[in-house]
């Protein structure tokens, strides 16, 4: 019994020795739980700055009333391009940059998401509230929004241009195969 028991005592006390590294490796987890929260902060800081949610908008936006969006004379639209009303759906009216700039501006500034809450529907239809919004703020994300259409561009012409490279390399592989095939096949016809 007593050899049950020192083997016990020393099992335990080699389980206690074995898992001070395991506490530094929750140590080094924890501290790259902190680093991957801090990458987060700088992914959601650089995705803020190429939305154009800067301070300087920030502070504008926050300056908006309710009579700022009522009092703003909006030219007549016609109803027949409101696609059958508003359904709250962004995407039929923004690009997709405007899609995520709104969307962002929303969860940045509360208090453009109250005036949004307190005038749609009841007052301005959603598109018309996001209409005057992107007029409001056109000076403060103009320059992020062209960035934005001059990268994407950008971006289309490599795609296209890979396509190209693309194809090209498959017609010159192909066009050396044939040629590598018709000398071959010439040389087997001169042996017989």
């Amino acid at each position: 019994m007593d050899a049950a028991y020192s083997w016990l005592r020393r099992s335990v006390s080699k389980l206690k020795t074995t898992s001070l590294p395991s506490t530094t490796t929750t140590a080094a987890a924890s501290a790259a739980r902190n680093s991957k929260g801090s990458k987060n902060k700088l992914q959601e800081e650089e995705e803020d700055k190429f939305y154009g949610i800067t301070d300087q908008l920030i502070e504008f936006v926050k300056s908006f009333s309710l009579e700022t969006f009522k009092d703003f004379s909006l030219p007549d639209e016609d109803e027949s391009s409101c696609d059958g009303g508003d359904s709250g759906n962004l995407r039929r009216d923004l690009s997709d940059w405007q899609e995520t700039h709104a969307m962002l501006a929303l969860s940045r500034v509360k208090e453009l998401a109250q005036l949004r809450f307190q005038l749609c529907p009841r007052y301005l239809k959603e598109r018309q509230f996001w209409r005057i919004y992107f007029t409001l703020v056109r000076s403060y994300v103009a320059e992020y929004e062209l960035r934005a259409v001059q990268l994407a561009k950008i971006k289309q012409i490599r795609m296209g241009n890979e396509t190209v490279s693309n194809s090209s390399t498959c017609e010159v592989e192909m066009s050396e195969a044939k040629y590598m095939m018709s000398v071959e096949s010439e040389t087997s016809m001169e042996q017989k």
